[in-house]
């Protein structure tokens, strides 16, 4: 698996822990139906005595809307790296496509939401679909949130692909870095660095872990 590759990488200062979180599907309407009625919320202004000393119990305000609605879940298969010396501070994070951050344009906004979140928090960030049954790539649109394109995978990019981005600062000013590598079905995955300071990397050889990483999390 991932994590057991990384542990024997790793420098003993830095711990790699799986996470899966398993969402549910659901979708946004993009405005209220004649079913969602809008509740109204009673004020009150009860006055209440205690102990000989009278106090008005100040109500809420009334929220504008309030209404039934769903929130879309996030389906997240990582690992995660944290530094122990700087009081486990997440340094790095590998992003595990499956068919279910790929399936809805809700869904892969969440996860490129999600990556440009830990890119901002100086997370390095590892993405790895092998997913076939949608051609959509991740790490295209998370390059098109920033408006940067990677001259190798051009608008669209391959539909299977790893790839490894990080911020950092150079000369005062932020710099993006990305390391990409499209990725065919059948042959050898690559090797990809996973940078847990602004020097130092490890390697990760997605080869002997990939196939057992989706077989322990059940990603098909």
């Amino acid at each position: 698996m991932i994590v057991q590759n990384l542990v024997a990488s790793l420098p003993s200062a830095y711990v790699a822990e799986p996470r899966v979180h398993l969402g549910t599907y659901y979708e946004f309407g993009s405005s209220l139906g004649d079913e969602e009625r809008i509740e109204p919320v009673a004020e009150s202004s009860d006055l209440k005595i205690g102990r000989g000393i009278a106090s008005a119990t100040i109500a809420p305000p009334t929220p504008s809307i309030a209404v039934e609605t769903e929130f879309p879940e996030e389906y997240a298969y990582e690992v995660l790296v944290f530094d122990v010396e700087r009081d486990r501070r997440l340094v790095a994070a590998v992003e595990i496509v499956s068919p279910a951050n790929k399936d809805r344009p809700v869904s892969r906004q969440l996860f490129v939401a999600k990556c440009a979140n830990l890119l901002q928090k100086d997370v390095c960030v590892s993405i790895v679909d092998l997913v076939t049954i949608r051609s959509f790539n991740l790490y295209v649109d998370l390059l098109g949130l920033m408006r940067r394109q990677d001259p190798a995978f051009g608008r669209e990019g391959p539909p299977t692909y790893a790839a490894t981005c990080r911020k950092r600062m150079v000369n005062g000013k932020t710099r993006l870095e990305t390391w990409s590598f499209p990725v065919a079905i059948g042959q050898p995955l690559p090797k990809i660095p996973l940078w847990l300071t602004d020097d130092q990397h490890v390697s990760l050889d997605l080869e002997p872990s990939y196939e057992e990483t989706c077989r322990v999390l059940r990603i098909t």
